[in-house]
């Protein structure tokens, strides 16, 4: 069998896709390659997921159908080493009451009477940093996966890399404020390592370029052809119509980062890729494969116009869409003909062992710690990195503002709200509730409760302005379920299912009949019945006139057994229970 080596891997990639695929199926997870792309030549991507949890899925690219699909399943086992498919849910009573909830070690704090961060937790420098006034408390630091405040706060020990020492940092401070940055698998220690280190580059320089404006050097043509496969694919897209400008995101020399932008033409957009890895061709490489990571020529007119709003340009909610989907706005100053900085043709390239000890030099110029948990109980070797004031892809204020877990004592009371019978008075006091609690009418139900409701009724696309819709209708405020039936309608109307966008536009309808008391609702039922048809007037006829509420939504029972999509996440997750009970257990 030919054996493939690329520059960055410590393994031939033959040899990587048949070990990630053994042990996979040794786990137990059934994954099939569900899609692939090759839109120009040299730029691969391909989706995988398991087939028994779709929820669990990874998208890979490379210059090579073998280098996609070694990517795609790296990236698998970096985010089951790390837990990260799992993330975003609760996990039920029985795991949080287990002996473990994320690894065997893991450490508990109870939480102090007086709800001040309990002593064994973070470090004097990450005190600092989550908790400049001092107004975070105990409780914000429950995990949203085990919900579970009588056990405590869950912290995970990292390593600091400046004297080796263990730190305990709690899982709802890496859940909230670095979801997936800086983790990585790899075929070695330091080949991982690298990799999530070149990630938080990446990252970091992505934002600061952008937040500021920065015009960036363009590479040489002459460097650009040291790569000849790079320069076909970019030729490739150039005769398609998208003008590619490639840019040297260094800095100076300081950071191993590529920029490549693509313009669109045909309507004005662009679309600015970051790659980073201390090899300059392997960086370059997987910043062209990123700008096609699954996307077809077809799908590049989804980006926004460049603009001169600098300001708008350097807010944290752009920078968040650009770690999300790349979508966001880009200044024209990134553009200039006189760039910011001159063209290094830096190279930080090495054995792994040596570019991991080269990129954690720069962390160390630049005075900022870094601190690594290593995992290693699935046989193949990933990390986590966290690097305080570079890796953080949300800022530290949010464990007060937009916790992942400020939903979880809401979670029974609103899943069984379909199944209840309270009185009008009550429904009506859990809106004031929401509203106390200062919950954005824009979030998902799902995402707030931490479940997965999956697509087939009403939970999926609830927002919490829909559920106060419902929760007025239930109290017999019409006036007010008018109001938030609209904003629903103006919102949500785009995700809904062609059978519940249909029901809210009769519904809309009915309401504002209600509003005009000359008129006679029987004189229009009969037109009704032909726009909206009878079934859909019989059931939003009945939640006005309060005999039914909560349409489409079934009620959901604490072990979410009426979940059947939660229900396959979590068979996934105890397959890693079990693996990690092996592991541990040496």
């Amino acid at each position: 069998m030919t054996q493939t080596y690329i520059p960055g891997k410590d393994a031939a990639l033959e040899d990587s896709i048949a070990r990630f695929q053994q042990q996979l199926t040794d786990l137990g997870f059934n994954i099939e390659e569900a899609s692939w792309l090759n839109p120009v030549p040299h730029v691969w991507s391909v989706h995988i997921r398991d087939r028994d949890c779709p929820l669990c899925f990874t998208n890979g690219k490379g210059a090579s159908k073998k280098a996609a699909l070694a990517s795609a399943l790296g990236e698998y086992f970096e985010r089951l080493s790390t837990n990260y498919f799992f993330a975003d849910f609760y996990l039920g009573r029985e795991i949080a009451q287990g002996d473990f909830v994320h690894y065997p070690n893991e450490k508990w704090f109870p939480v102090p009477a007086d709800d001040s961060l309990p002593e064994g937790i973070l470090d004097e420098r990450l005190h600092a940093f989550y908790n400049p006034e001092g107004d975070v408390g105990a409780q914000d630091l429950i995990d949203l996966q085990s919900g579970n405040v009588d056990r405590g706060i869950c912290a995970l020990p990292f390593t600091r890399q400046s004297d080796q020492q263990t730190v305990y940092i709690p899982m709802n401070i890496i859940g909230n404020l670095y979801v997936s940055n800086g983790m990585s698998a790899g075929n070695t220690r330091n080949e991982a390592r690298v990799q999530g280190l070149s990630e938080v580059f990446e990252r970091y320089v992505k934002n600061r370029i952008i937040a500021e404006s920065i015009s960036l050097p363009e590479i040489p043509a002459e460097v650009l052809n040291r790569y000849p496969e790079v320069v076909e694919a970019i030729a490739k897209l150039e005769q398609e119509g998208f003008p590619i400008l490639s840019y040297d995101a260094s800095l100076g020399g300081q950071y191993p980062v590529i920029c490549v932008v693509l313009f669109n033409p045909a309507n004005g957009t662009c679309f600015a890729s970051f790659g980073a890895h201390p090899d300059f061709g392997v960086a370059l490489e997987r910043t062209v494969t990123e700008l096609l990571q699954g996307r077809s020529l077809k799908d590049l007119d989804v980006f926004t116009a460049p603009t001169f709003d600098d300001e708008e340009v350097g807010e944290h909610a752009n920078l968040e869409t650009h770690f999300i989907d790349s979508s966001g706005l880009i200044s024209w100053d990134m553009f200039k003909q006189d760039a910011d900085y001159d063209f290094a043709d830096w190279s930080f390239k090495g054995t792994t062992e040596e570019e991991f000890s080269t990129l954690m030099s720069i962390f160390e110029q630049e005075d900022k710690e870094v601190y690594i948990a290593d995992y290693e109980h699935l046989d193949v070797y990933a990390c986590r990195i966290i690097v305080p004031g570079m890796s953080d892809i949300y800022p530290a204020e949010d464990l007060l503002l937009a916790n992942n877990s400020m939903g979880a004592h809401l979670r029974t009371q609103l899943l069984q709200l379909p199944a209840s019978n309270l009185t009008k008075e009550e429904y009506l006091q859990i809106i004031e509730q929401l509203d106390d609690e200062g919950l954005d009418d824009f979030t998902r139900v799902r995402e707030l409760l931490g479940i997965a409701t999956g697509k087939d009724n009403g939970w999926y696309t609830l927002r919490v302005g829909e559920l106060k819709a419902m929760l007025a209708l239930a109290g017999g405020d019409l006036e007010q379920a008018l109001t938030w039936t609209e904003w629903t309608q103006d919102f949500n109307a785009s995700v809904f299912s062609p059978e519940r966008a249909n029901f809210y536009r009769c519904l809309q309808t009915l309401l504002l009949l209600s509003m005009e008391e000359e008129r006679d609702p029987a004189q229009y039922y009969q037109a009704f019945s032909r726009m909206y048809g009878a079934e859909t007037l019989e059931a939003a006829s009945a939640i006005i006139a309060g005999e039914e509420r909560f349409y489409g939504l079934p009620a959901i029972d604490d072990d979410l057994k009426a979940l059947p999509a939660h229900q396959a996440l979590l068979q996934a997750y105890q397959k890693l229970q079990a693996a990690k009970r092996r592991y541990w257990s040496k």
